[in-house]
């Protein structure tokens, strides 16, 4: 049985429900708080974590009451501990911290620590057989096999926190496995959709930042400008949905209304629309089985006026192409795919190569990588760390000379 819920599995939902949100100072974070800073008679907050903000931790545990409140780096924990006197609020530091937090008996968690920091601590709430409202990539793209069979094994409940896989759930309640044709994720296409070649090549950092509908963090704003995003996106479809490279498709949709559409076997096309608010998807995994009243502005399709498509350029925006390269691949290739984006980012930020780059280094590390013969299937969340480990250091290695031939 999958752990994405996908037809006919409505429960019963108690009266109050207790959460636990991993990341709670982040983009995504905010969102979940400001949800249920408005249902409170709904939701009753047992854990929060963050990285280092413990000033802004420190606020929403008092503010929501949390019951334990965590910090990843180990050496803030007497300030957590400061920040959280007078209180009853149990504190914690460090990875073991973040874990525990995931650990605890809450009904629903917030999967939003990023980066490959965010696999253990999900995979925590997963084992537990706790729904979890994953916003956190790296658990699907490093580790996506054994994450979902994890979680079916252990009766959890993955809910797509996305905007574009919560779409797709959305999207297919509408039919069965069986009767699905193809998926089709949206794309805004990023600041350099209508851009040349040799422009996108020579992007400056603040070009890429110009994202036209959403406002988000500096790695996934670039991320959006390579579309190596959507890439990511495409490689979490795949194992959300158990779909092959073959049943996904893309379609740059530059007014981002469209987040997601299923076609099935009569030709029906279902989508689901919404104003781009992170919120919308959030609300949905929050409520789910039920809706909650959502604080997002409404959707004006008259005064959006149209919306337009356009095929995807692989051309101009390789890094869209090696993500199904990597999925046809398999074995361990989507965790290098992602630690050389991240390597690839790191280094265009700090100058160090042209944007155009970003894609050439993620190329030749997945193509170093696979010479090496490391083609064993992923069996744990270790073995998915130790992939993503070494390929940051290959992709490290490779880039002065990535470097060199940009220049």
């Amino acid at each position: 049985m999958s752990a994405v819920p996908l037809r006919n599995n409505k429960t019963v939902a108690t009266d109050v429900r207790s959460v636990t949100v991993l990341g709670a100072t982040g983009s995504i974070g905010d969102s979940t708080m400001d949800l249920l800073r408005g249902a409170r008679d709904r939701y009753r907050v047992e854990a929060l974590t963050a990285n280092g903000n413990v000033p802004g931790l420190a606020k929403l545990a008092r503010e929501f009451g949390a019951r334990f409140a965590a910090v990843a780096d180990p050496a803030r924990l007497s300030e957590l501990k400061e920040a959280l006197a007078g209180t009853r609020i149990e504190c914690g530091a460090g990875e073991s911290a973040i874990i525990e937090a995931a650990a605890r008996p809450a009904d629903w968690v917030m999967a939003a620590v990023s980066g490959a920091a965010g696999l253990k601590p999900a995979l925590a709430a997963v084992d537990r057989g706790a729904t979890v409202a994953l916003a956190n990539k790296e658990c699907l793209v490093c580790a996506g096999d054994f994450f979902m069979e994890r979680a079916a094994r252990a009766g959890a409940c993955i809910l797509p926190a996305d905007s574009e896989h919560n779409a797709l759930f959305q999207a297919l309640a509408s039919g069965h496995r069986e009767e699905l044709v193809r998926v089709i994720i949206t794309a805004s296409g990023g600041p350099f959709r209508t851009w040349a070649p040799a422009d996108i090549e020579r992007a400056t950092l603040e070009q890429a930042l110009k994202h036209p509908n959403w406002s988000m963090g500096q790695k996934i704003t670039i991320d959006s400008a390579s579309m190596m995003n959507k890439g990511l996106e495409v490689i979490e479809a795949a194992y959300l949905f158990a779909l092959t490279p073959d049943e996904i498709d893309v379609l740059v949709h530059p007014q981002s209304i469209i987040h997601g559409m299923v076609e099935f076997s009569d030709r029906s096309v279902m989508a689901q629309l919404g104003v781009p608010d992170m919120r919308i998807p959030i609300a949905h995994c929050l409520g789910w089985p039920e809706r909650i009243v959502g604080p997002s502005a409404r959707l004006d399709l008259a005064k959006i006026g149209q919306l337009t498509f356009e095929t995807p350029d692989f051309e101009r925006f390789p890094g869209l192409r090696l993500a199904f390269e990597a999925l046809r691949i398999g074995h361990g290739a989507t965790t290098v795919y992602n630690a050389a984006n991240e390597v690839a980012v790191a280094a265009f930020i700090a100058g160090r190569i042209r944007f155009g780059a970003i894609a050439r280094l993620v190329e030749a590390t997945i193509n170093d990588w696979m010479r090496s013969g490391n083609l064993a299937p992923l069996g744990s969340a270790d073995e998915a760390i130790s992939v993503d480990h070494n390929a940051r250091n290959k992709a490290a290695a490779l880039l002065p000379q990535i470097a060199l031939k940009a220049s």
